[in-house]
């Protein structure tokens, strides 16, 4: 029997963005640089290692953001313990929505969600640096 699948991408992303707040390249630069904040990179390593990544940013793949975030979680990550504000990051700023909704459900505080994600981040000529292959 084939599956019937009831709740699509533009529903799941449209619930998202009524829960999440959202910023451009310009505020989230502003955070970074005044609030200590942190740019979480949730695209796939290929993706960094073919357009680089941000400068400080932290790449935890989309994967792992619930079990890094969780404290009860086997791979917990004592970043996300830390008083700070976390802007997800992916390619276009889907992916990044559904993480910053779930992070944000999980209790992580103040979370965003870049506009347009990395490609704005590029577009905007703000700094990329190589990712290198490890």
């Amino acid at each position: 029997m084939a599956q019937h699948i009831t709740t699509g991408i533009k529903d799941l992303l449209a619930d998202a963005k009524a829960e999440i707040t959202e910023i451009d390249v310009a505020a989230a630069r502003q955070l970074i640089d005044n609030e200590y904040a942190l740019l979480v990179d949730i695209r796939d390593v290929r993706e960094l290692w073919r357009d680089g990544k941000v400068p400080d940013s932290r790449h935890v793949p989309r994967g792992m953001v619930e079990l890094w975030i969780a404290p009860d979680s086997p791979y917990h990550k004592d970043i996300f313990t830390e008083d700070r504000p976390f802007i997800f990051m992916c390619a276009g700023g889907l992916r990044s929505a559904l993480a910053t909704q779930i992070a944000q459900r999980m209790g992580l505080k103040p979370v965003y969600n870049l506009i347009g994600g990395f490609g704005a981040w590029r577009d905007a000529d703000a700094p990329v640096i190589p990712h290198e292959k490890k």
